[in-house]
């Protein structure tokens, strides 16, 4: 009995019906129809194929959900027609970048497991915050988020998106942090706006990424920037200035492009701000929104 497993009890319930079927249609056999036979062999077949398919259409189902956690739909759906995708080039998207301050000192008070289990919460929150904005989640590096707004469907509208999503995961933050009495990590963010190349990297194991010079300006904006802040290039301040208020934080060295503006995102416009502290858009921030892009995101 101690290496009974239940692929035996299969076995047995199977011998114990088949078996005396088997006997049956052996000697008695001419008194069995034909046709009879037939109706039961063509029966089983045809419950085994359902069984099947339904079981082919089950792995299908997953595999396509976890295509879809790791490339965009339109990107799934273009690997999957054609076996291959094609490399974009963006005229204009915009990058955020997200680095958790704390790891280490929260490392050395909590194991390894609850460690990683609150890092995933928190990505996990910024993937909430990011999807409410239409970004695209990029990857996390260790405890690193990146997102990326304007593809893979381009819009007009990504240096907002993507300059709410940050505030909006500022916001967050902040509120853990007070909510939990300080005993939570800090976040530093970084935005910019430009060019990039986005495409699918790897034949065995996907990875869906982005290059170009607004990509690395983009990193250069979190790494110099403040925690609980946003900081962010001229560039994007410009683009943005009818929806948020800005305060000139001094140059930054970037590689290959020499000193550039920064600025800190303080808030929207108290105008077109449905709260007091600037993080949540109002009515009248909606219907400007709407007036100058075209753009599929829906108010939140």
């Amino acid at each position: 009995m101690g290496n009974f497993k239940p692929q035996n009890l299969k076995l047995t319930v199977i011998l114990i019906v088949a078996l005396p079927l088997l006997i049956y249609l052996f000697y008695f056999q001419t008194f069995i129809p034909v046709g009879l036979i037939n109706s039961l062999v063509f029966g089983i077949l045809i419950f085994q194929l359902n069984k099947a398919i339904k079981i082919a259409n089950e792995e299908r189902a997953k595999s396509e959900k976890l295509l879809l956690n790791i490339l965009p739909e339109e990107v799934a759906n273009e690997l999957k027609e054609k076996g291959i995708t094609e490399v974009r080039s963006f005229e204009r998207a915009s990058i955020l970048f997200a680095d958790v301050k704390g790891f280490s000192a929260l490392a050395s008070r909590v194991t390894p497991q609850e460690l990683i289990k609150e890092l995933d919460a928190t990505f996990s929150k910024m993937d909430e915050i990011s999807m409410q904005y239409g970004l695209e989640r990029i990857k996390t590096i260790g405890d690193c988020y990146m997102a990326v707004a304007g593809i893979p469907q381009p819009n007009s509208s990504n240096s907002v998106d993507i300059t709410l999503a940050a505030l909006g995961i500022q916001k967050w933050m902040n509120d853990e942090r007070i909510a939990r009495g300080g005993n939570f990590w800090q976040v530093r963010l970084g935005t910019h706006t430009g060019e990039l190349v986005a495409g699918v990297i790897g034949k065995t194991k996907f990875a869906y990424d982005v290059w170009g010079n607004a990509v690395n300006l983009a990193s250069r904006m979190e790494s110099g920037g403040e925690v609980g802040k946003v900081n962010t290039t001229e560039f994007t301040k410009n683009l943005t200035n009818d929806f948020f208020n800005f305060t000139f934080r001094g140059e930054l060295e970037a590689k290959n492009m020499g000193k550039v503006n920064a600025y800190f995102v303080d808030r929207i416009k108290p105008e077109l701000s449905a709260d007091t502290e600037g993080f949540v858009p109002n009515e009248k921030f909606w219907t400007l929104y709407k007036g100058k892009f075209s753009s599929n995101l829906k108010k939140v």
